[in-house]
């Protein structure tokens, strides 16, 4: 029998993807997003999943449904914790946002109610930052209090094979009555060893779909300053017109903007990290200077090709752009259930 997880804020099923394809069963999910819920139910058809506020869910029920919940997975939402919250200054950051302190304190609601053998939580490498010092308190005080040892490290997603350099904050919990867990081993590297591989490129995973397409006309990015992309070499942004990279009439001043800003794939090297957000001017941008495709996200993210996201091009990409990417999940659900199960 398949170990049973439960999965909150769910998304689009990234960890969920990666967790069933390792062995495991996700038999609940949860989100407040209606669209999010059909993509997930597209994909997870087995699955019961409850589409409404984490608040309002009753743990307790889901257990005595299922008999046994062996984890809990999930990735808070994360904006409370991001880098640009330091730019925001009108918005609370980390556990003195109310959305950030409520999705987390409900998070350990359902492992204190639950009581699996392990919990996988994911957040942004800004949940470790000094200022939100209190929220990596809180987890590992309500960790101790409820009876688990935690394991966490930012995780740099190209060291184990996803063409992108995206760093998340990973932290496992441990059942204190069983023996610690360890992180995979890094499989790639950008200097790799004798038992690493290469880091995986964007070229290595786009290029057998790199062809024009009629609709590639409607896709040109950048916006007002499309014309500039197009001058920008592949693996660069903005800073390629600063007085300091030794543009002789310099367009824009060093580190003024979002490093995003007119950011441009090398098919040579990963991809930088797929937002949420969708933007004219803030990438990363297809070094053909245009937007990139869904299947083209989808790849970076290392979802397959047949995994079904629902709704318009920014709703589509905003689900994928939200999502832990499979392969990490699955990398470390393996060794989860090969310590554990």
């Amino acid at each position: 029998m398949k170990p049973k997880i439960i999965s909150l804020f769910s998304g689009a099923g990234g960890i969920d993807y990666g967790f069933d394809k390792s062995g495991f069963e996700t038999v609940f999910a949860t989100d407040i997003s209606k669209l999010f819920c059909e993509t997930f139910k597209q994909n997870f058809p087995t699955s019961d999943i409850f589409c409404g506020d984490v608040r309002s869910v009753n743990f307790l029920k889901i257990k005595k449904k299922f008999k046994m919940i062996d984890g809990v997975v999930g990735g808070p939402p994360c904006p409370p914790f991001s880098k640009s919250r330091f730019y925001i200054k009108e918005k609370k950051r980390a556990m003195d946002d109310l959305d950030g302190k409520e999705t987390i304190e409900n998070y350990f609601r359902a492992i204190k109610e639950i009581k699996p053998k392990f919990y996988f939580f994911e957040n942004v490498h800004g949940f470790i930052y000094k200022p939100h010092k209190s929220s990596l308190e809180y987890l590992k005080s309500i960790s101790k209090k409820l009876g688990y040892k935690i394991f966490y490290k930012v995780i740099n997603c190209a060291n184990y094979g996803i063409p992108q350099t995206r760093e998340r904050f990973i932290c496992i919990g441990i059942k204190n009555s069983l023996r610690d867990f360890e992180f995979p081993i890094e499989t790639h590297s950008l200097n790799p060893s004798s038992n690493q591989k290469k880091w995986v490129t964007a070229g290595n995973v786009l290029n057998d779909i790199d062809f024009d397409l009629p609709e590639d006309n409607n896709m040109i990015a950048g916006s007002k300053h499309s014309d500039l992309l197009k001058k920008i070499p592949p693996g660069e942004n903005y800073l390629f017109f600063t007085k300091e990279r030794g543009y002789s009439k310099p367009k824009f001043k060093w580190r003024s903007r979002y490093w995003s800003f007119l950011l441009k794939l090398s098919p040579n090297r990963p991809s930088w990290t797929i937002q949420a957000s969708h933007s004219n001017n803030m990438g990363p941008f297809h070094w053909k200077n245009r937007f990139l495709r869904i299947q083209e996200i989808k790849r970076l993210q290392t979802f397959p090709d047949n995994f079904k996201i629902l709704g318009n091009y920014k709703e589509q990409w905003r689900q994928i752009g939200n999502a832990v990417p499979p392969l990490l999940s699955s990398t470390i659900a393996k060794k989860i259930k090969k310590e554990y199960f």
